[in-house]
């Protein structure tokens, strides 16, 4: 019974719904916004815990959608939020395209940094802890500074043994997110950074930078889904803060 639910959490730029499991597990009721989601009817996954996750459709690129979820949920009781916003035109590591897609688009970078300020804004106006995760990215020098900086393998250790391997992507994820990749947040609302619960990454570079080349959508997703320890740890260390 969805009415039960201990409380809302959303999820922006959210296709996986990997960072909401936690919480939906826990009995929460979660919903991820993506423009990948279906636009015709919202899929939805319900857990034992009695939680359940909504995959939405949303063009979070549009202020319009921002703004209906904002309407959608300003008198509900949420408890938390989060935001993956697309690193592509942000991320250092595709600092060689950059010059091109100025070209093209003069402020194609100030638009993808106003798309991360956009999440923080509509959590801010909810007053509710929240997170937005990007790698090493423009957002440090054309917004602020981030609040905190992981690697995947520092939380490895919230994976239970027998939950080592990654239930979807076994072959790209190393068990336990024992990969580094340099992840940096932006906080807000009375966050609480997580304790760090480390394992000894896998030599060299990880599986998704070698084996993830090239632009397909299912290869950004892979790349791009939240490690499951550090969605763990943040569901300990944050749910304890939201009244529950």
């Amino acid at each position: 019974n969805r009415e039960m639910s201990k409380g809302i959490v959303i999820s922006l730029y959210d296709f996986t719904g990997e960072a909401l499991k936690p919480w939906a597990e826990a009995g929460y009721t979660c919903h991820a916004f993506d423009i990948q989601h279906s636009l015709l009817e919202p899929e939805v996954q319900d857990f034992d815990g009695g939680g359940s996750i909504t995959y939405n459709f949303a063009d979070l690129h549009d202020h319009n959608w921002l703004n209906a979820i904002h309407s959608e949920f300003s008198d509900k009781s949420v408890v938390f939020g989060m935001a993956f916003p697309v690193c592509t035109d942000m991320a250092v590591s595709g600092a060689a395209w950059f010059k091109k897609k100025a070209e093209a688009n003069p402020s194609f970078q100030d638009e993808a940094v106003s798309y991360a300020v956009w999440c923080s804004r509509l959590f801010n106006s909810l007053h509710i802890p929240y997170f937005i995760e990007n790698p090493v990215s423009v957002l440090s020098s054309k917004w602020r500074l981030p609040d905190h900086r992981f690697q995947p393998y520092e939380y490895g250790g919230y994976i239970p043994d027998d939950q080592a391997e990654h239930p979807r992507w076994p072959e790209y994820i190393a068990a336990k997110d024992a990969y580094p990749k340099k992840t940096c947040l932006w906080t807000g609302g009375g966050f609480v950074m997580p304790w760090t619960d480390p394992v000894l990454p896998e030599e060299g570079h990880s599986r998704q930078h070698k084996k993830l080349g090239g632009k397909s959508q299912r290869t950004k997703d892979i790349r791009s889904a939240t490690p499951r320890g550090f969605a763990t740890a943040v569901y300990e260390f944050n749910s304890e803060q939201v009244g529950v």
